[in-house]
């Protein structure tokens, strides 16, 4: 079994920023590729970023410009440096771990962590 546990949300006013941490832990012998979620009221949850373990990076349109995915493979760590934060940033974010294998010959499975709130406000 898998765990994935973020940190970093809160309340921030709008032009400003905050980091967002996933770490996974449990039993891991690769992630493909690790993404950050986001699910505000009354919408369906959309990607917000994602990392795969060779690199290769996906934004939303939206965040393209302010947002930043980075990843420690070594830690199963993913981050996402947020900066001009707007109120229309507020949302659940959710980190997602997709192709997560626990031993080379394992199939991929994927997880979810339990959200993290951030709200964008004055």
């Amino acid at each position: 079994q898998v765990q994935l546990v973020e940190s970093g949300g809160g309340l921030v006013q709008p032009g400003g920023s905050l980091r967002l941490s996933c770490a996974a832990s449990g039993s891991i012998f690769s992630i493909h590729a690790m993404a950050w979620y986001r699910q505000a009221p009354g919408k369906q949850r959309e990607l917000v970023a994602s990392k795969t373990s060779g690199g290769s990076t996906n934004y939303a349109d939206s965040v393209k410009g302010r947002f930043a995915v980075s990843r420690d493979n070594a830690k199963n760590t993913v981050y996402l440096q947020m900066n001009s934060l707007q109120p229309e940033d507020t949302a659940v974010y959710y980190c997602n771990a997709d192709r997560v294998r626990a031993t080379m010959f394992s199939p991929g499975r994927e997880y979810w962590g339990q959200g993290t709130q951030v709200t964008v406000s004055s």
